[in-house]
């Protein structure tokens, strides 16, 4: 008997999951520089520049990825990119571990970005093209699961090496899991979507079978071959066809704003800000975050069982409220703190860590897992891989802005004065939200394209 619509096959749970494991990657490079730039910054003597280049200069890698992998996913195919991704992490990795200057070290962190880039949204979107609609959501998030699985894991090794101040052996920890991710993925098929798009509508059969469990895959066949043949192959200049204008304003928006929030200065600098607080120590410092780390895992668990059932508009509101919501305190902590109101009941130490783990809990339950998601539903098949990597590009893009400026924002406007900015900006993008972004729960990639194309037309 075939499985109902919807149901979970085994095979697509490991395909689903496999893939994820690129978000181990992206997740373990973000967290694991929040602890060693404490012990670089010693062994190289940076200054304050210096250390924005160290943290950001991976950023610059993953614009380049993010940019070229769009097509080159489209020409070469998803688990093609995801494998040249995994190999230049690790080779980015060794170049790291390995480097006896500053300026090799950031050619290593660059190769690294490179990699992120293109895994960042090809994970995602060859998730979102095997998965059924129902449980597309789910299945989409298990990638932001692993992105903050990573995280955790990098502040974990952080806080081993940590006492030994061995930054070298927390980069070097980052082979496991892209080693992981290549193994894993030469052993997983092709996106069934990638190969009708290909003009393989036989070999997409054949997957879809195998994923779906069922030999009856006919309906889902057309379904995607009707696609294709509407649309045809996309270039750069269809991402400003009237179908594809509302798609790309809520992909590159949700892009910046995600980044705008701060949502990665808290990750990158955690042990930082809390040194920002009063705690001094290294050692403390780092483990005040490993607790933030597991808040974010278990809150992205949460919200992967929400996405499918309460939907995205609703996470994603109640998640950019609760981040505002976090920033003002911390902001109003930093200000009364800076203002001679220090010694009252609560530390500063005490109100950073609170507001840190709600905004982290918040940004876990909606605006991070959903971006990802959204991004990849929102698109034609035919232009998927040119609007996601568009997509990724900014996000990548801001998010290096947002880590290149924050320790000369804070030495400009104050602590307090950034974390009121970032206040400022999740209730723009809550704006944004409830104004642009239309439910997408339960309905299948063909069935979005649809609405968007009636979108596109006039008086649509």
């Amino acid at each position: 008997m075939a499985p109902e619509p919807g149901r979970i096959t085994g095979f697509v749970l490991v395909v689903a999951a496999v893939a994820a494991v690129a978000g181990v990657l992206f997740g373990f490079d973000t967290g694991v520089i929040s602890g060693a730039i404490l012990f670089i910054n010693e062994e190289f003597s940076l200054t304050s520049v210096m250390s924005e280049v160290a943290v950001s200069s991976v950023l610059m890698g993953a614009i380049v990825g993010a940019l070229f992998g769009g097509p080159f996913s489209d020409r070469v195919g998803r688990r093609s990119s995801i494998l040249a991704a995994s190999l230049i992490f690790i080779a980015g990795t060794f170049v790291v571990v390995l480097s006896p200057i500053f300026s090799i070290f950031i050619v290593g962190r660059i190769l690294i970005g490179i990699a992120i880039g293109v895994a960042s949204f090809v994970a995602p979107l060859y998730i979102s093209e095997i998965a059924p609609e129902n449980i597309r959501g789910a299945l989409v998030s298990l990638n932001q699961l692993l992105i903050t699985v990573g995280i955790l894991i990098a502040y974990g090794v952080n806080y081993y090496f940590a006492a030994a101040g061995d930054w070298r052996a927390m980069f070097l920890a980052g082979v496991i899991p892209g080693t992981v991710l290549l193994v894993g993925m030469f052993l997983m098929p092709r996106s069934p979507r990638w190969l009708v798009f290909m003009n393989r509508p036989a070999d997409a059969g054949r997957v879809l079978k195998k994923i779906r469990g069922t030999a009856d895959v006919s309906d889902e066949l057309g379904q995607i071959e009707r696609s294709v043949r509407t649309e045809g192959a996309g270039t750069w200049s269809d991402l400003v066809a009237p179908a594809v204008r509302l798609p790309l304003l809520l992909g590159v928006g949700l892009a910046v704003l995600q980044q705008a929030t701060g949502i990665n200065t808290v990750i990158y600098y955690a042990p930082t800000i809390f040194q920002f607080a009063g705690l001094a120590e290294a050692t403390a410092s780092i483990a005040a975050t490993v607790g933030i780390g597991v808040v974010n895992v278990l809150v992205t668990l949460v919200a992967i069982r929400l996405v499918d059932r309460a939907g995205r508009r609703p996470l994603l509101l109640w998640s950019l409220a609760g981040m505002g919501i976090a920033m003002l305190i911390l902001g109003v902590g930093f200000a009364l703190e800076s203002g001679g109101a220090g010694g009252a009941a609560v530390s500063l130490g005490q109100v950073t860590a609170v507001s840190l783990i709600i905004y982290v809990a918040a940004f876990a339950l909606g605006l991070g897992p959903i971006f990802w998601l959204i991004i990849a539903e929102i698109y034609p098949l035919s232009v998927r891989g040119l609007a996601m990597s568009l997509a990724t590009v900014t996000n990548w893009a801001a998010n290096f802005i947002i880590a290149a400026t924050f320790l000369s924002l804070v030495d400009l406007i104050g602590e307090s004065g950034v974390f009121l900015l970032y206040a400022l900006v999740a209730l723009f993008a809550w704006l944004f939200v409830f104004k642009l972004v239309p439910e997408t729960k339960g309905l299948s990639l063909e069935q979005i394209e649809a609405y968007f194309r009636s979108r596109g037309r006039p008086g649509g």
